[in-house]
């Protein structure tokens, strides 16, 4: 079951796609605390998940900015994770779940066992790790981008 409105969001540590750790409490401490959109994608170099990131991309100043941090996570490996974000020109954190395979995609029940990725989860997590919003579609179905924007703006 994915996590719900309302839930702490859980902590992780993963590999950027430049090999550096992320960790999500880190967004929560020092001065300046952000909100966070936590998006999990099932691969790089597909379809519909480039054309989701690329939006995401084209539209980034509402996503990564003085208040919020977008961070987009996979189960590719950090190398894959490197030449799809120089590919498609992504300048947000490409995060790599890849081992142990899906662990945080597990911990936010966004993992899917048969086909050994994560679903199309979304989870807006609030200055303190509080979910406040949060969105599951199925593996072919795109998010809708604006109601990100509208989830941030309620924030």
């Amino acid at each position: 079951m994915a996590i719900q409105v309302g839930d702490k969001a859980p902590d992780f540590e993963l590999k950027d796609n430049h090999g550096r750790t992320v960790r999500l409490s880190d967004l929560r401490e020092g001065d300046s605390p952000k909100n966070v959109v936590l998006l999990f994608y099932p691969f790089a170099f597909t379809g519909v998940c480039t054309g989701e990131l690329c939006a995401l991309r084209d539209n980034l100043p509402k996503f990564v900015n003085d208040d919020t941090q977008l961070l987009a996570v996979s189960n590719d490996s950090v190398p894959t994770l490197r030449v799809f974000a120089e590919q498609e020109g992504l300048e947000y954190p490409l995060l790599s779940d890849f081992w142990p395979h899906g662990e945080v995609s597990r911990a936010y029940g966004v993992f899917d066992e048969d086909k050994g990725c994560a679903l199309r989860g979304t989870f807006v997590v609030d200055k303190e790790g509080v979910v406040r919003w949060t969105v599951l579609n199925a593996l072919p179905d795109a998010r809708d981008l604006d109601a990100y924007v509208r989830a941030l703006d309620a924030l």
